[in-house]
């Protein structure tokens, strides 16, 4: 009983917090295709380490389309994905008609990992589906509107070179504790003789 209270006292707490927003969407001006061998990168920082687990974007489609996935990269440099690179399933909200006739949408995904340091990184989507083989296209902020330390992102497109960045934001689990402190040893041990005591007494109830 002892060994399990102490155990728990000291285990690290998981709670989802927004880690990088780079502006809300824009809906008026571009976007940059994201498939047909199109791949679009975006730099984010990290202010503490985490575990990004969602990904939302906002996508221009066609009426009636729907984006059903997007590879998603990470890695240190634009296009890089030594740190992470998995097809995402995709649901979309918020949609609404812009004036040049196309359906924005934000695009929202969750995933398992990557666990990151706190730094810069770049985040890359490619390989959009679109089920009847029509194009998708990231939607350009600029970073207008952003709150994050470290934006606006820079950006790049793998035919273009250097672009404006998207809209889009990262989510995830950043490591705390409960107590935010490491209890001392004097500390635990008046913990210790605090559940003893608890116990004794209700032992002496008991019986």
């Amino acid at each position: 009983m002892l060994f399990v209270c102490l155990t728990l006292a000291a285990v690290p707490a998981m709670a989802q917090n927004d880690l990088y927003n780079n502006g809300p969407v824009n809906g008026t001006v571009d976007g940059y295709t994201i498939n047909f061998g199109f791949t679009v990168s975006d730099s984010f920082h990290l202010s503490s380490p985490a575990t990004v687990n969602n990904m939302s974007f906002w996508a221009w489609l066609f009426v009636g389309d729907t984006l059903t996935s997007v590879e998603v990269q990470m890695g240190s440099a634009a296009f890089g994905n030594e740190l992470f690179d998995q097809t995402v399933n995709l649901s979309a909200s918020n949609c609404f008609m812009n004036n040049y006739g196309y359906n924005v949408c934000m695009e929202s995904g969750s995933f398992s990992g990557p666990a990151l340091g706190a730094g810069n990184y770049w985040v890359t989507l490619a390989n959009a589906s679109v089920p009847n083989g029509d194009p998708a296209f990231w939607d350009l902020n600029s970073g207008t509107g952003c709150t994050s330390p470290g934006c606006p992102s820079l950006a790049q497109e793998n035919m273009a070179g250097k672009i404006f960045s998207e809209a889009f934001s990262l989510s995830g689990a950043a490591t705390t504790t409960s107590t935010g402190t490491t209890p001392e040893p004097g500390s635990l041990l008046l913990f210790a003789s605090g559940v003893l005591g608890l116990a004794g007494l209700l032992r002496r109830k008991m019986f």
